[in-house]
């Protein structure tokens, strides 16, 4: 049987991504954020003062995503980095004032992003949503799949709907 794109699975995952991020990107246009910008945002609203190292864990991203995506959001001033005292390789981010005043204008915005999101969804379903989808991301976390099944870099694991 031929690999048919438009039943895989990680298509519809991605389409459903891009889908997301663009909303997502649209909602945030206004108070000059992008998507991931507002990851390290919502990281500092929650612990302000945190370290760049910790930002890039946190969000599973390498550090040189990390340095830009601070360095833009130094530029337009909701940021700051401070170099650590006690390692002069290590810098801790702390929100400005105006960083800070950005979570009470962007945390509503992203409330009502996700009440749109799931609009028509049943609380069941969501729960069944977020264990399915929880169990796809281990799947892909994982080196090998059940029944032996390697993933390569050239292997293409798909299901049909």
């Amino acid at each position: 049987m031929p690999y048919d794109v438009e039943k895989s699975y990680t298509v519809l995952i991605r389409d459903v991504h891009l889908a997301i991020s663009g909303h997502i990107k649209n909602k945030l246009s206004p108070f000059n954020l992008a998507p991931e910008q507002n990851f390290i945002m919502m990281l500092l609203w929650k612990k302000d003062g945190i370290t760049q190292n910790e930002i890039g864990e946190r969000l599973g991203k390498d550090k040189t995503n990390i340095t830009r995506m601070i360095s833009n959001l130094e530029n337009k001033g909701f940021v700051r980095k401070i170099t650590c005292t006690d390692d002069r390789r290590c810098f801790k981010i702390y929100l400005t004032p105006a960083g800070a005043q950005l979570e009470n204008e962007v945390c509503p915005v992203m409330e009502e992003v996700g009440q749109e999101l799931v609009d028509g969804i049943s609380a069941e379903e969501l729960v069944l949503l977020r264990r399915l989808l929880s169990k796809v991301r281990d799947n892909a976390s994982t080196p090998t799949l059940s029944n032996d099944v390697t993933v390569t870099p050239d292997s293409i694991i798909t299901a049909n709907l």
